[in-house]
């Protein structure tokens, strides 16, 4: 019988265990030009225990951002800021992939500055409002209506999204994960009430779906499919998106993308373990999941280690544990309890809630790592 403790072969990495740290937006990157710095290393390095570390999204242009004070990936001062992240992964005998995040029109030019504007498939505004500034008290604004992507915009994003996957590998990174998820630009393009094109990225199924696939390729033919991921949430809400045609939606995206990929990562949302269960028997390779199947099994915890014995999932992605557990694949190897999140602290600040959340000794006690 497989566990959740049993090595697995990703891509051309063997991970020693099959939990991963899913991607945690914590909006720190204080360094110049929203570059990481040093307190970001003790974060990861703390956490390098994990089979895979998803590292936090980052955007791959300045028209990419969503929210202040997150990390981008698009010049080369934010690419030297990470190589000091994954030497010290890697020398702690970790393995992190870098996630990249287009925001899409869930921006606003104020937070963007420099005469940008959010961009999306067609010029619908996303539903709540986006933090603009940095400074406090905090100044919120609606979002507004994005500018439509023309047909060469929507190349040029392809390739800006090309661009900075090689320069996640030039960071460091094992590999990239695309964000396709929580209602970022990749799923606005999936959404039939965020997508009202008319040309060859929107209308049918088959429209919808083409620039995740051909965003995959282009990725895949810059960095290898081995290195390279995709991260969906099908029926994801976020920021007022609706698919009503989910069922059929993402089963045409799963049969139709290249199978050569490192891993596909299914963010679940609560009522869709059936699709859960049709993605995995189309998916030919790794598997990972996020699983949610109701809403009460929010956030993912121990309770859900039996997926990989069912065989589910291949891997398990964990995100809140993994904010307040540093080491989390021992207490879930050990049954030791897990230690809750200050959800006060999970975004912006400093040290506190982010590195010194202590670990279990090997006796069991708690002790500042």
């Amino acid at each position: 019988m497989t566990t959740a403790f049993a090595p697995i072969v990703l891509g051309s990495l063997t991970l020693p265990n099959r939990i991963a740290m899913a991607p945690l937006t914590r909006r720190r990157a204080y360094g110049e030009g929203l570059s990481a710095t040093a307190l970001m290393t003790e974060y990861y390095v703390q956490r390098s225990t994990a089979g895979l570390i998803i590292a936090e999204a980052l955007q791959p242009s300045r028209v990419g951002q969503g929210y202040t004070d997150t990390p981008g990936l698009h010049d080369e001062r934010q690419v030297r800021s990470w190589r000091p992240i994954t030497d010290a992964v890697h020398a702690a005998d970790g393995r992190i992939y870098a996630q990249l995040m287009h925001a899409g029109r869930n921006s606003h030019p104020e937070l963007l500055g420099d005469g940008l504007h959010p961009v999306a498939p067609s010029p619908v505004a996303a539903d709540g409002m986006v933090r603009i500034s940095s400074a406090e008290p905090a100044v919120r604004k609606p979002y507004p209506a994005p500018h439509e992507l023309s047909i060469t915009e929507v190349r040029e994003t392809i390739e800006d999204f090309a661009q900075a996957a090689h320069n996640a590998i030039r960071a460091g990174f094992d590999g990239v994960e695309l964000h396709g998820a929580y209602g970022y630009l990749i799923q606005q393009f999936l959404s039939d009430n965020a997508n009202h094109r008319n040309d060859r990225y929107g209308g049918s199924i088959a429209g919808r779906i083409r620039f995740v696939l051909e965003l995959v390729d282009a990725v895949a033919a810059r960095i290898g499919p081995r290195r390279l991921a995709l991260r969906i949430s099908p029926g994801c809400p976020a920021f007022g998106l609706t698919e009503t045609d989910v069922d059929d939606l993402y089963p045409a995206l799963v049969s139709e993308l290249r199978g050569d990929l490192a891993y596909l990562h299914i963010f679940e949302f609560p009522g869709h373990r059936a699709l859960t269960r049709r993605l995995r028997a189309a998916w030919p390779s790794v598997f990972m999941l996020n699983p949610h199947e109701t809403p009460e099994s929010w956030p993912a915890g121990p309770g859900d280690l039996h997926l990989i014995e069912d065989g589910l999932a291949d891997i398990l992605a964990f995100g809140t544990l993994y904010i307040s557990n540093p080491d989390l694949v021992r207490r879930l190897r050990t049954g030791g309890a897990v230690a809750p999140a200050d959800q006060a602290t999970f975004y912006r600040g400093d040290h506190r809630g982010y590195t010194d959340y202590p670990a279990l000794t090997e006796a069991g006690v708690h002790a500042t790592p």
